[in-house]
This record gives C-alpha cells, sequence and structure tokens, in this order.
C-alpha cells in the first residue's frame, strides 16, 4: 500500500517532524509530507492534486475545500499567536512594540496575504491598528513588505526560520510571523522575539480536513493526546478541538 500524503502549512514542518514520526511508529503508516503556503497547497488540491490530509493555518482554506464537496468538514487542531521579531538593538527592543511597527524608519516584513495565512493575519493586525489609531494602521499596510509566502516570493533556506533569514540578511528590521517559532529563534542571540499587547493579540486558528477515508487514523492522532501533546512541546497552543 502506498504511503500517506500530507499537505501542510509551512508552519508546521518542524513540529510535524516528530509527530509522525510517532504517528509511523504506533501504526506503521509512512506519510510523505508537502510543507509550503496554505494558500497555495489548496489552490493545488483545487486544480487535482490529492493528498489523503491537508492541514492548514488557517480554517478558510480547509472550509473551501468542504465547500467544494472535497471534504467532509473541517476539525480545529491547534492554535497560534503574532509576533514581531525584531533585531535585539534598543532602537527596537525598548520602546512599546507598536510604537516600534509605526516608526517609519524601521522596514516591517510579513508573508504575503492570500497565499499563505500568516500574511492574512499581518493584515488583520493592521486592521486593528487602523481601528484603534486611524490613518496609522493603514499607513503601516502600505509600506509592510510581503517578502516571503507568495507563488513569486524568492525561496527560503530550508534549515532558517524566516525571521532569522530575512532580518539577517539585512530585508527587514522586523517580522510578523508566528510565536511557535519562539524557541527556534531564541538560538539567535541577534534577534528578540516580541508579543503584541492584548489589545492587539492575533489568534490562529489551524485546521485540517479528510481528502481520502484512509487518511482518518493520521487525523485522529494528531487530534488525540500524544498529537496535541508534541504540538504543545513545539510552541503551538492548545485548540479547542471543535469541528
Amino acid at each position: 500500500m502506498s504511503n500517506l500524503l500530507l499537505f501542510a502549512a509551512g508552519s508546521l514542518r518542524v513540529a510535524f517532524g516528530p509527530l509522525l514520526a510517532a504517528f509511523q511508529a504506533q501504526t506503521g503508516e509512512v506519510v510523505d509530507a508537502v510543507f509550503g503556503p496554505a494558500g497555495l497547497l489548496r489552490q493545488r488540491i483545487e486544480a487535482g492534486e490529492r493528498p489523503h490530509v491537508f492541514a492548514s493555518a488557517n480554517l478558510a482554506h480547509p472550509q473551501r475545500l468542504v465547500d467544494l464537496h472535497l471534504s467532509p468538514r473541517v476539525q480545529t487542531f491547534a492554535r497560534n499567536r503574532l509576533c514581531a521579531t525584531v533585531h535585539n538593538s534598543a532602537g527596537l527592543t525598548e520602546r512599546p512594540l507598536l510604537e516600534v511597527l509605526l516608526d517609519s524608519r524601521w522596514r516591517v516584513a510579513t508573508s504575503t496575504p492570500g497565499a499563505d495565512p500568516s500574511g492574512d493575519y499581518a493584515l488583520q493586525l493592521f486592521e486593528r491598528i487602523e481601528s484603534l489609531l486611524p490613518g496609522q494602521g493603514t499607513a503601516l499596510r502600505q509600506r509592510a513588505l510581503a517578502l516571503v509566502g507568495g507563488p513569486d516570493s524568492a525561496p527560503l533556506p530550508m534549515d532558517r526560520p524566516a525571521a532569522e533569514y530575512l532580518l539577517n540578511s539585512g530585508q527587514a528590521d522586523i517580522f510578523l510571523g508566528y510565536a511557535s517559532y519562539g524557541a527556534a529563534l531564541a538560538r539567535f542571540p541577534e534577534l528578540v522575539v516580541r508579543q503584541l499587547p492584548p489589545s492587539l493579540t492575533i489568534e490562529a486558528d489551524y485546521g485540517l480536513c479528510l481528502l481520502d477515508g484512509r487518511a482518518q487514523p493520521l487525523a485522529e492522532f494528531i487530534l488525540a493526546e500524544q498529537g496535541q501533546a508534541i504540538l504543545r512541546e513545539q510552541g503551538f497552543l492548545p485548540a479547542n478541538l471543535v469541528s
């Protein structure tokens, strides 16, 4: 029998390494995983590719497949939060994060909206800022640089987190990405991960959908305690597990 095929959001790459290894050890099933921006993976599925499972960094992309009758339902399996990674310098670490984001001296990078949920969550942040400070959120959105996660984005080195690569290669001063990368980024003393204040917190719900019933045990493993424990160890927040 052929291996299971999983399409999964790029932000799950590190966490799904040990998770899929544990699943294989328990079941004997081998999973071939393809990681990338969830929006682009969803487009590939719509174009005819058929993984057994699709795991997205938002609920909208798998819900689209449900709406197209390619899957019966979406299941929430993890949560994340948007955060900002900055250079470890006084100008970027000592002032309140909102002031830093609104300071036009600093280049703010994001992933690509539409193609990658991380970019969509960054847009939500800009909209939240706009509601609090009219004009400021719009200005930030207009100068933000969508440097990764798009169909035409330059590829990232496989062994380097996007925030680390973009900041240390001089392409940006701030990167808006996921808090689950905090442990990986802690290895770089020249960088600091800053959390958004409560009024600006943007949470990300991760959802999966089955495209082939053969993969039901994999979905159940991700949702069960062992899979959830691995996700928590890798920096993800517990899912509400509401379908």
